[in-house]
């Protein structure tokens, strides 16, 4: 009775402590009252509640949409709707963001309750169609980084925020990743393995060596530059061509809207810059503790950028969709290049290369992959693209009239079905002696004469000489130097003579240093593939170093280059600012930990640059994910597991569980363990092991009292 009295006791107040929760019918416990017990009613679950719709982990889910969209790459899909009612997807969209946001990963455990509602509040908008592309009083959820009151701001202040131009809302962001989400692994599949720009797993590098590998004995180039369809948009364009394989009503009309919505722009009056130009204040020199300025280095290489590379379009308010909107559009281009490399291919029999009957398996010389005999009239008529962005390339290999006639075609597709105007000029015919610029390389060829050597009629070896070109991709040396000039490390056009780089002038000699490295190894990178890598590479260190040298005699009062080296050294490593006699010396106060280290410029000599890359590149490239994706795909498939029986059964071979099941199948009836060493010596196929199984069968047979004596003592064993 004392413990029923208690329980009644702790729920009366738990009840009256705590308003929100209902109160629960108590029944008097008595053991007369068998029929009523004490029952708590419990209210139903939310089913708006953040918690309950998390169901599965969001990776989980985008990997299986990227694995069923590889499986059925030509299947029109007509219902996304589900997908963007995922609230798994929505909360991988926010980490995403937020991490872009503050800059560190925003883990799972540490978002709140409450950020979670306005997430859901976010998703609930988009379906039901309230959601507005833009806005900039009015949020359903609001970036952590955010502090605004809008409320309390001023009429002043509000009307600056709906005139100018803004960030991108935070919400916003959260919308694109999701649609982001949700169509990329839909197209990639059905992309052409020709695109190469705004794609995971393709970079310019692979760009490169896939030239390298398939362009040679191209002679006529054409160069066709389409970026100006990424700078404006064209929404009927777009949506026609989303339409093709998607028919969700849900989410074409939340593409369209991002599109239609107009995108509030201001410009900037030259007099309010008058206004507030400031008086010129001379700077002073950081110190130690002071955070140091940002990296030189990565607006260094900004403007290295090639100009295939440049433009990445922003239509409306689609934002990182738009590089996938583009990759759509552009599809259909693509698409009938395809056809055209079909229709131009004209095989030779005479050929020693490309005579396949689909003009894909390569035949060749293998010690020469790269080398194609010169063409003619009874060679082998062929034609190639590669597609980066806006810009593509074509190579012909035939006469000029092959390459004249697919112009004037290219030109009336893109007029019809892209509503871009080209003419000849946009689309210049170049010969490959010219030298071709893609991605800031040059490709040319070099004609060789090879010793060719064959086997001729009774085994008798014939050398010969032979003519052949080699297709060579080198960089522009150029195009480096004008870049340079842009950053105002260069001056002078015949002789470029090093500019100081005075930007880096209030940063200490080892920041600086360490700034100019990363950019050096930045660059060693890019021109990995070049064939003059050492001499680019070479190049770009001397302007560097003689740009830091010419700084540091500003800086320290030195008055020539020369001084500079003779106290720094050519790699600048020793500090400038140390005197005999004044201060102990540097290796002191750097063992001490009184000194920063200071490292020196990377790639001063020409050895020290590394060699070409000349890694082979295989022929049906993908990157690793699609072939990871297709493996697996591969592996789930119930055929392959009928096919890899089969082909074990007809090369009479075993496999793992057959053995293992062999190897104790023996030890149980002969106590002798059969290792695959005696397999392999006896090379008997399954066959065989089945008859020596049989026979062993014999055996036991022919001793039936050896085996009751054994299965006595391991009765006794076992009792």
């Amino acid at each position: 009775m004392h413990r029923r009295r208690f329980t009644l006791f702790t729920l009366q107040l738990l009840t009256t402590n705590n308003p929100l929760r209902p109160l629960p019918t108590l029944t008097p416990l008595h053991p007369h009252h068998r029929h009523l017990s004490t029952t708590f009613r419990r209210p139903p679950p939310d089913p708006n509640d953040p918690s309950i719709l998390l169901k599965e982990d969001g990776f989980t889910l985008c990997s299986q949409m990227w694995i069923d969209n590889f499986r059925h790459p030509d299947k029109i899909i007509t219902n996304l709707s589900s997908f963007l009612r995922r609230f798994e997807l929505w909360l991988l969209a926010y980490q995403k963001v937020t991490t872009d946001e503050t800059g560190s990963y925003t883990p799972r455990s540490s978002i709140q309750r409450p950020q979670l509602e306005d997430l859901l509040a976010l998703r609930n908008a988009v379906i039901d169609g309230n959601f507005k592309w833009g806005s900039r009083l009015k949020f359903h959820i609001k970036s952590p980084i955010d502090k605004t009151d809008y409320e309390s701001l001023s009429k002043r202040k509000i009307k600056i925020i709906l005139t100018t131009t803004q960030p991108t809302p935070f919400q916003d962001k959260i919308v694109q990743e999701v649609l982001l989400m949700i169509l990329e692994p839909i197209y990639e599949p059905r992309f052409s393995s020709k695109s190469f720009a705004f794609r995971p797993g393709r970079t310019p590098h692979t760009v490169l060596r896939i030239i390298r590998r398939n362009f040679a004995g191209y002679l006529w180039y054409l160069k066709g530059d389409l970026s100006t369809l990424l700078d404006g948009v064209k929404v009927g364009l777009v949506i026609n061509a989303v339409m093709r394989d998607v028919r969700d009503k849900m989410v074409v009309d939340l593409l369209k809207s991002a599109l239609v919505t107009p995108v509030v722009t201001s410009k900037v009056d030259d007099r309010e810059k008058k206004k507030t130009k400031r008086k010129y204040q001379k700077k002073r020199v950081l110190s130690e503790d002071e955070p140091k300025p940002d990296p030189y280095w990565l607006d260094t290489f900004f403007g290295f950028v090639p100009e295939e590379a440049e433009k990445v379009p922003n239509w409306g308010h689609c934002g990182v969709l738009s590089p996938l909107l583009a990759n759509i559009v552009l599809d259909e281009l693509d698409r009938w290049l395809e056809g055209k490399m079909k229709e131009i291919y004209v095989p030779s029999k005479s050929d020693v290369i490309w005579n396949s009957p689909e003009g894909e398996a390569e035949q060749g010389n293998t010690s020469w992959p790269e080398f194609v005999p010169t063409s003619g009239p009874d060679k082998t008529r062929k034609m190639d693209f590669i597609r980066y962005g806006g810009h593509i390339l074509i190579g012909v290999r035939g006469p000029r009239a092959d390459a004249a006639t697919l112009r004037k075609q290219l030109i009336e597709f893109c007029d019809q079905k892209l509503m871009v105007k080209l003419d000849n000029e946009c689309l210049p015919i170049e010969h490959i002696t010219k030298g071709i610029m893609f991605l800031d390389h040059v490709l040319c060829r070099r004609v060789v004469y090879p010793t060719l050597r064959y086997t001729a009629t009774g085994g008798k070896i014939i050398s010969e000489k032979g003519v052949g070109t080699l297709l060579s991709v080198t960089a522009s040396l150029k195009q480096c130097i004008r870049q340079f000039r842009k950053l105002s490390f260069l001056k002078g056009d015949r002789d470029p003579d090093p500019q100081p780089c005075f930007r880096m002038f209030h940063a200490t000699q080892a920041h600086t240093n360490a700034q100019m490295n990363k950019f050096l190894s930045t660059m060693v990178e890019w021109y990995r593939f070049a064939d003059n890598r050492k001499k680019i590479v070479n190049f770009c260190s001397y302007i560097i170093r003689g740009s830091l040298a010419k700084l540091y005699a500003a800086k320290y009062k030195l008055r020539s280059r020369a001084k500079v080296y003779k106290i720094g050294a050519r790699n600048l490593s020793r500090p400038l600012k140390e005197k005999k006699g004044q201060s102990p010396e540097y290796q002191n106060l750097l063992r001490m930990g009184l000194a920063e280290s200071i490292d020196g410029l990377q790639y001063t000599r020409m050895s020290l640059v590394p060699e070409t890359d000349y890694t082979p590149f295989p022929g049906n490239w993908r990157p690793d994910h699609e072939k990871s994706l297709l493996e697996y795909i591969k592996l789930e498939d119930p055929k392959t597991l009928e096919e890899q029986q089969s082909g074990i059964r007809e090369q009479g071979l075993v496999t793992p569980q057959d053995y293992i099941s062999m190897l104790v199948w023996n030890y149980k009836r002969n106590s002798l363990p059969m290792d695959h060493v005696s397999v392999i010596k006896s090379n008997e196929s399954v066959l065989g092991n089945q008859h020596l199984l049989a026979g062993s069968n014999q055996d036991d047979h022919g001793h039936t009292s050896k085996e009751e004596e054994t299965d006595a003592g391991m009765n006794e064993a076992q009792m």
